[in-house]
């Protein structure tokens, strides 16, 4: 994959996961407080709950692959969680 297409896809990944950890930390404080989120939140909401699921799928994957690897599982498990696919990509480059 092109570096420059690969940046923008870690960027925008990192800005949408951090975007999707900070509307469920929301919905948490409404619901300790008796709110709820807007209606038209609803569905931003469950995708974010999906994309944070299936990235911390990866971030699993990763940190299990690094540590099978004697690299730093933590760090890939965590640099994966943010930037996706991508993140488990170049860790499968590295030789």
């Amino acid at each position: 994959m092109k570096r420059k297409i690969s940046n923008s896809i870690k960027f925008v990944s990192t800005v949408l996961i951090t975007s999707a950890l900070g509307l469920v930390w929301v919905n948490w404080y409404l619901h300790l407080h008796h709110q709820s989120l807007p209606t038209q939140l609803n569905s931003i909401y469950w995708v974010g709950i999906i994309a944070l699921i299936v990235h911390g799928i990866e971030g699993l994957v990763a940190a299990f692959k690094a540590n099978a690897r004697n690299e730093q599982a933590i760090a890939y498990g965590i640099y994966t969680f943010f930037v996706g696919y991508i993140g488990l990509k170049e860790l499968s480059d590295r030789q």
